[in-house]
């Protein structure tokens, strides 16, 4: 590439840029315009509710989020799994079922998690159960591809060792395929439960449950003590969760 083609391409890159941040109205003026706002926010932050009353609601909204996860993450698994089988190239499925499978977890996973949450509440109403089902239903299909590229990426030499025996597809998948792959379908899943978790407080903002609701409720009333305890219950939350999956993909062998 000559130095005039760079130069040309880094003031397309500016051009671009520039174009896009004027668009979205980020600016200077609008910080200081906001300046008011935000010392409201701060000073919220800084005095968190700490009442009993609260507490307590706070703690059933952690209960509900966990079980959101949870749910999402054990329909999700059911869904994903045997998409992933019939996607692995090294399973060998037909090929009209792995090309089903293939565009079944791509429309699953191609359509946002909070589009879901919004069907799914005009479906069932508001509540967790519609939470749950936008995280099973999106986490399928993410479970899906990635669990079907972990399965592919063990070693060939047992899987083939297997087919020159005489064993049908099944067998060879079930014996040779996952004991291999186990320990990172195990990685992954742990994986997708803290992704539902973090997912789940925002799907609490369209009326999906959970410790998102909360948080959408305090910030349309602009009580910024409450919204401030309800992030710092969040943190403890994933970061409790952050360690212990660790801690199991460690003893899995999944993760250093």
């Amino acid at each position: 590439m000559t130095t005039t083609s760079r130069w040309v391409g880094t003031a397309a890159l500016a051009v671009v840029l520039g174009w896009a941040v004027s668009g979205s109205g980020v600016s200077v003026a609008a910080l200081v315009q906001g300046r008011q706002g935000a010392a409201a926010l701060i000073e919220g932050f800084l005095s968190p509710d700490l009442s009993r009353e609260f507490l307590g609601d706070v703690a059933a909204a952690v209960v509900e989020t966990v079980q959101i996860s949870l749910t999402g993450l054990l329909f999700a698994a059911l869904l994903g799994l045997p998409l992933a089988f019939l996607i692995a190239g090294n399973v060998q499925a037909p090929r009209p079922l792995r090309s089903a499978a293939r565009v079944v977890a791509a429309m699953l996973r191609g359509v946002p998690d909070l589009l879901w949450a919004l069907l799914f509440v005009a479906t069932v109403g508001p509540g967790a159960a519609a939470g749950a089902m936008a995280l099973a239903v999106h986490g399928a299909g993410l479970l899906a591809k990635l669990c079907a590229e972990q399965m592919e990426a063990v070693d060939p030499g047992p899987v083939e060792a297997l087919r020159l025996t005489g064993a049908g597809r099944p067998a060879t998948a079930m014996l040779a395929v996952v004991p291999q792959a186990a320990p990172g379908l195990a990685s992954l899943l742990l994986y997708q439960w803290e992704c539902n978790l973090r997912t789940s407080t925002v799907l609490g903002f369209v009326g999906a449950g959970g410790i998102g609701q909360e948080l959408a409720i305090s910030l349309k009333l602009f009580r910024y003590d409450e919204l401030s305890t309800l992030i710092l219950a969040i943190l403890a939350i994933i970061l409790v969760v952050d360690r212990a999956s660790r801690a199991v993909r460690r003893r899995l062998g999944a993760t250093s």
